[in-house]
């Protein structure tokens, strides 16, 4: 699909391990997408679909039109009652839980998969850092036939993003985060391939950030460190997506997809 307009753009799914992920990380690029007429989705490896997250992380998404919740179920590292009886997601068998992820890929069929980087973001949160390595194993593994053959029709998505932070692009948010106690992990700006200036989509990924409204609550929580900000400081923080491009892709040569 095109919008009016303007480009044509790529089908989308993101993966990420928490409600709220995908509003911080990819919600102006999600938006940017929705926009255009392309066809976008969230998998969300944590928290179960009767928890009282997922409410919230449904109306995140209706405001980013990235569809209903698409929730593995696993348990979260730190909080156990995000899906209790389940496992971890980081104790799960991987071959379980690429499995799963295979399912939503091969279901959607996306052009392009984001998700979290190596090191977790900015936090390095074991479930962020889990997340990426399920979705690497089954972006590769979704297209080939013999893989989890019955999860469905192989399908390769023709590129594979890690939403990430460059050490130049940290700003404000290394003194925020450090200042509530928590670690800042940024990558060398080398490592990033994509940046995305998402300013016209910044209201809309502000409100689909602001719809996870326990978190927004937290002292120590982004959305909440992000929610007692003059809105000019916020907006300098929410206007700029990095991102990372990974395998697997296009043959050599071919343009990047992720558009900016």
């Amino acid at each position: 699909m095109t919008a009016p307009g303007g480009p044509v753009l790529p089908s989308l799914l993101a993966v990420f391990a928490h409600p709220d992920d995908e509003s911080l990380l990819a919600g102006g690029v999600l938006a940017q997408h929705h926009a255009a007429g392309a066809r976008t989705a969230v998998v969300t490896a944590t928290w179960a679909p009767d928890s009282r997250r997922a409410p919230e992380l449904a109306a995140a998404l209706a405001v980013l039109g990235a569809g209903a919740p698409r929730l593995l179920g696993y348990n979260d590292a730190r909080n156990p009652e995000a899906a209790p009886g389940r496992p971890r997601l980081v104790d799960a068998p991987l071959e379980e839980a690429v499995g799963r992820l295979v399912t939503h890929i091969r279901d959607f069929r996306p052009d392009v998969v984001v998700t979290h980087d190596a090191l977790g973001q900015l936090t390095g949160h074991p479930d962020h850092v889990r997340t990426h390595q399920i979705t690497l194993l089954a972006a590769e593994a979704a297209g080939l036939p013999h893989a989890y053959p019955d999860t469905g029709k192989p399908w390769q998505p023709s590129a594979l993003y890690a939403a990430t932070h460059p050490e130049s692009g940290v700003g404000l948010l290394r003194t925020l985060l450090e200042g509530v106690g928590k670690t800042v992990l940024a990558v060398p700006d080398a490592y990033v391939t994509t940046s995305v200036d998402v300013t016209p989509w910044a209201t809309r990924k502000w409100e689909a950030i602001s719809a996870h409204r326990g978190e927004v609550a937290r002292e120590r929580s982004l959305p909440g460190i992000l929610a007692r900000l003059p809105e000019a400081d916020r907006n300098q923080i929410i206007s700029t997506e990095h991102f990372t491009r990974l395998s697997p892709g296009p043959t050599k040569g071919a343009p990047d997809r992720l558009t900016v």
